[in-house]
């Protein structure tokens, strides 16, 4: 039977010592895969309803109905549309309504539509609707006058966690969104990072912004977070 070498504990230290060293070392340089594909959608004009106004809108016990299911997981459009009136009776009608309901109605617009409906729209997060106008919403069944929440969506890119750590942010950072597109590669600044739990990597623009850069023609969109690491490019 051969002998077996017995080591000194000094020697055991310096192995364990350099086997941890190499194990770190490879955590530390090796990239990150990226979680998620890095989507941008155009969000059109479209109509948040609270269940009330839902039912005073399309009639009692009204439900929506899915026409179209969105990226983001339990979203869609619905068949369902509404007539929206600014002042002077001016009117963008068949604005579709997106589901779930929520809490509290929301109108989301474009910057040409509040120029064609004669309101002059706050930029926010969908939500904030603090000192925002107001509007008429038409249904086939009953008429709703919003007090607020008519808003021009702020640009945003929705994460999950695992976005979070790849690109080294946080909800509430800005985002960069760089699109190569012919004749017009574009930066848009200022996107708010979004975070929530079972969510998907995906960027908002509106209509107005999308058409600008030629999103529909874009061959490369990179995200990028100012003061984190570089983004990561994909194809559109």
């Amino acid at each position: 039977m051969a002998a077996v070498k017995s080591f000194s504990r000094p020697e055991v230290e310096h192995v364990v010592r350099d086997v941890l060293l190499q194990h770190f070392a490879s955590r530390q340089t090796a990239p990150k895969s990226k979680p998620n594909p890095l989507v941008v959608n155009i969000s059109a004009r479209h109509v948040h309803l609270s269940e009330e106004h839902l039912e005073v809108l399309f009639g009692k016990g009204a439900k929506l109905t899915v026409q179209k299911d969105l990226y983001q997981d339990g979203y869609f459009a619905a068949k369902e549309t509404v007539a929206v009136v600014g002042p002077r009776r001016r009117m963008l009608p068949d604005v579709r309504v997106l589901g779930p309901c929520r809490g509290a109605s929301q109108v989301e617009l474009a910057f040409t539509d509040g120029i064609s409906l004669g309101i002059d729209l706050p930029v926010r997060i969908s939500g904030d609707h603090y000192d925002t106008v107001g509007c008429v919403l038409v249904g086939p069944q009953g008429v709703v006058e919003l007090e607020s929440g008519v808003i021009r969506a702020m640009r945003h890119v929705h994460m999950g966690p695992a976005d979070l750590e790849y690109y080294g942010c946080k909800d509430g950072d800005k985002a960069h969104l760089r699109i190569v597109s012919p004749g017009c590669t574009t930066v848009l600044e200022d996107l708010v990072v979004r975070a929530a739990k079972n969510i998907k990597l995906e960027v908002h623009v509106d209509t107005d912004e999308g058409n600008a850069v030629n999103l529909d023609h874009a061959s490369e969109v990179e995200l990028i977070i100012p003061g984190a690491k570089p983004g990561c490019r994909c194809q559109h």
